[in-house]
């Protein structure tokens, strides 16, 4: 009897952990200058008022600018954090509202090229965070390489920014062909960055997604697009999130509506499919195999 109810404890134990793990999401773009970091931030922030636990990693190394968007002074970083051995917990900072954030640090280019004690290290820290976090946000830099590509293919999702320009569209394009050619089936959203009108953005969103449909044979999903506003550079100067500096600015209600749509969306997603596995779980498997 005894040992049946350490049995049930222990799988009751096991169930807990599963549904509160962390959901890890890639930011990633195809040309720096989309707008992606400061969509990270006011995206998270948005999330945090719905009451979420949220963490930012800035991952773009020696170009991360999470803290310069906050107008914090950092003490540590996720450099620091690999070369000297520190807890992941004693490098995360606390921002407005009680984000917390990793600044990337910079030093260590090869951050990703890591030997196999670095990636059991690694290993070790994340998970001791995925109890106590909703979403862990990384905010990859601009592009891709091959050392970045395994962090963004272990993603549990993408959200893919870009903009109207013809470069940044381009870009987008190149950035999803390649993360396909390596698995077609990873969930990625497109955001719109700085449309002219939420036709604009709509319709560019549709066309973007119908070529990579005609091209790639894959379905990316529309989350939507936010507009082209002055509050952003304002909020930028003044080194304050653009959804607090001014709350009731076009681009903080767009980006109100865009959470409001990405929980919905993954409510249903998460009714139709279930749990998928998680990015130590790939990310593993991905060093494994490389």
């Amino acid at each position: 009897m005894k040992i049946d109810q350490a049995t049930g404890l222990r799988n009751r134990l096991e169930t807990m952990r599963e549904s509160k793990q962390a959901k890890t999401i890639a930011v990633i773009s195809g040309k720096g200058g989309v707008g992606k970091s400061n969509i990270t931030l006011n995206f998270a922030l948005s999330l945090l008022r719905h009451g979420k636990k949220i963490l930012i990693m800035d991952m773009d190394i020696g170009m991360g600018n999470i803290d310069i968007l906050l107008g914090r002074q950092i003490e540590r970083t996720i450099v620091d954090m690999f070369q000297r051995r520190l807890p992941i917990q004693s490098i995360i900072e606390q921002g407005p509202e009680n984000l917390h954030y990793i600044a990337a640090g910079s030093g260590f280019s090869d951050i990703y090229a890591m030997d196999t004690k670095t990636k059991e290290f690694f290993f070790q820290q994340y998970q001791s965070l995925l109890m106590h976090y909703d979403y862990i946000f990384f905010d990859m830099g601009a592009g891709i390489t091959n050392d970045s590509l395994s962090f963004i293919l272990a993603a549990e999702e993408c959200l893919l920014v870009t903009t109207p320009e013809p470069t940044a569209i381009t870009d987008g394009y190149s950035m999803i062909k390649h993360i396909a050619s390596h698995n077609n089936m990873l969930p990625i959203r497109a955001i719109m960055n700085r449309a002219q009108s939420n036709m604009q953005g709509h319709n560019m969103l549709v066309r973007f997604q119908k070529v990579i449909q005609q091209f790639l044979q894959i379905n990316i999903h529309i989350l939507g697009s936010l507009p082209e506003d002055q509050t952003v550079r304002a909020a930028v100067i003044h080194q304050t999130p653009f959804i607090i500096f001014q709350e009731k600015s076009a681009i903080s209600k767009a980006t109100k509506k865009l959470v409001r749509t990405y929980l919905n969306e993954v409510d249903e997603y998460k009714a139709e499919k279930g749990k998928s596995s998680s990015f130590l779980q790939k990310l593993k498997r991905l060093w494994t195999e490389r």
